[in-house]
């Protein structure tokens, strides 16, 4: 029973609880027991609240007693990424110099998810300023995968990932401008989603109180099974106070009810982006099992747009965003080196560089290249319900912390560029699409690989469906070796 509560999926355990089969104080007393016990070697949950947590479960169950259960995650104790702001811990996004940021009160993510009825363990890790596809920082320390742990559990959210994965924690938090919900999934073999950009609020998820909600940038849940992603996904997103004035979020349901009715692009490979072999079949045995429960599947649908532009305007508008932070001596700096280049020199770094000092007029411009993107992903979600994709180029890659630079990615025994598989998740992020990533099972080497499934804007409990429909033909979730027993 102890082993099988860990990897319970939310709605279960809130069902136990809320039948009195469990109480709360017990299910909390578990998963503290349980990171005790198995975190170490992980390092996932790096802010520990035990006793608030406890408290706030005694609390729960007098409330349940009392008839008052507060929600779909009544008595349920989560963890959620160190960036959430949550009253009486801190809030470093990794960054040394925000050591001791500590939180007065709980911002708005915390807060819903508190009305839903849940509480906070603790608080998971990240990389230094939320910029990295590993999880490490000066203040926290590394964080491992929880299925190897030399390899990373990605980033920015690895910690969120790797505590779902482990067990830690039933549901997740997380924030997303880069593929930072989904890859850490994928490298954990959990489920993620990235919210359709605006529908979920930022505030809340900051160093600095009053930060404006960042361009391309979402929060969003992680879990194990799809259908807490849905539950949580809908604690999660609506307007602000302010916003709540004049407008209410009424995301549609799936729209089918049959996996048939669906229409299915697949989207293996791309010559600037490639994928293992393994990983591409991995994104072909999940258009199978659409193929298998009866939908209209193309592996040569495409939106009408040119990849290599697209992804240009990816690392224009992420790089904006990165840099914005950025002390004026530094940008005068990279406005030295932008001064050398080429203007033909058309790769990464120099687009990222070239990003770093744009001015708002070539911001603009990149915004009107944008919509023209977003108007080829209309036209295509007109014929097509939903896009498969990769959404790494690899399974985990090891720990590599040298300069960015330095590093590579080796797919199939060619190193590649180390942010080159960030074009699967931009072309999401670019045009504000939902994507759920969902996984697919251990790699050959024993390491999940997980596949997105992307959606047009606002459908995101059609892509969330699709991962469950799937899920549960190829299998979903399965526990890390080392965990499961």
């Amino acid at each position: 029973m102890t082993l099988d509560l860990a990897f319970r999926s939310a709605t279960e355990l809130a069902e136990l609880v809320r039948g009195g089969e469990i109480s709360s104080v017990e299910l909390t007393r578990h998963f503290i027991e349980r990171i005790e016990r198995l975190d170490g070697d992980i390092n996932a949950v790096v802010v520990r609240t035990f006793d608030r947590a406890l408290a706030d479960a005694a609390a729960a169950d007098a409330a349940l007693a009392r008839g008052d259960a507060t929600g779909p995650l009544h008595g349920l104790p989560l963890t959620i990424k160190e960036s959430y702001v949550m009253e009486g811990t801190p809030a470093t996004w990794g960054i040394e110099a925000q050591r001791d940021n500590v939180a007065a009160a709980d911002g708005v993510v915390v807060s819903r998810f508190r009305s839903a009825g849940a509480h906070f363990l603790g608080k998971t890790n990240v990389p230094v300023d939320l910029a990295d596809v590993q999880s490490y920082n000066p203040i926290y320390g590394t964080s491992n995968n929880p299925w190897n742990l030399e390899r990373t559990p990605g980033g920015s959210s690895g910690g969120s990932a790797a505590s779902v994965a482990a067990g830690f924690t039933t549901v997740e938090a997380g924030s997303d401008i880069g593929g930072s919900i989904r890859t850490p999934a994928h490298f954990c073999g959990v489920f993620g989603h990235k919210p359709t950009w605006g529908i979920v609020p930022m505030a809340g998820h900051e160093i600095v109180a009053g930060v404006p909600d960042p361009d391309l940038s979402v929060c969003g849940p992680l879990a194990r099974d799809a259908g807490d992603l849905a539950v949580a996904l809908d604690v999660m997103a609506g307007p602000t106070e302010r916003e709540a004035t004049g407008w209410r979020l009424d995301l549609p349901g799936p729209g089918f009810d049959s996996v048939a009715d669906l229409r299915v692009a697949v989207w293996s490979n791309e010559d600037i982006a490639p994928v293992s072999a393994e990983t591409a079949e991995r994104v072909h045995r999940v258009a199978e099992a659409f193929a298998k429960l009866g939908a209209k599947v193309s592996d040569t649908a495409r939106p009408d747009f040119d990849v290599r532009k697209a992804h240009v305007v990816f690392q224009n508008l992420v790089t904006a965003v990165m840099s914005s932070g950025q002390p004026a001596s530094r940008i005068e700096k990279i406005r030295e080196r932008v001064a050398t280049l080429d203007p033909e020199d058309m790769s990464a770094d120099a687009v990222a560089a070239r990003a770093s000092v744009m001015s708002h007029r070539e911001w603009i411009r990149h915004d009107f290249r944008r919509e023209r993107l977003r108007r080829a992903w209309d036209a295509f979600f007109r014929e097509w319900d939903v896009l498969v994709c990769p959404q790494f180029a690899v399974p985990a890659i090891p720990h590599d912390h040298r300069p960015l630079a330095e590093r590579t990615t080796l797919v199939d025994g060619e190193a590649r560029p180390y942010m080159e598989s960030s074009f699967w998740s931009g072309i999401v992020i670019a045009s504000y699409l939902p994507s759920t990533c969902l996984p697919t099972g251990p790699s050959g080497d024993g390491l999940p690989i997980g596949v997105q499934i992307v959606g047009a804007p606002y459908r995101d409990h059609t892509t969330i469906e699709c991962a469950r429909r799937v899920a549960e033909e190829i299998g979903g979730f399965v526990p890390p070796p080392a965990l499961a027993s």
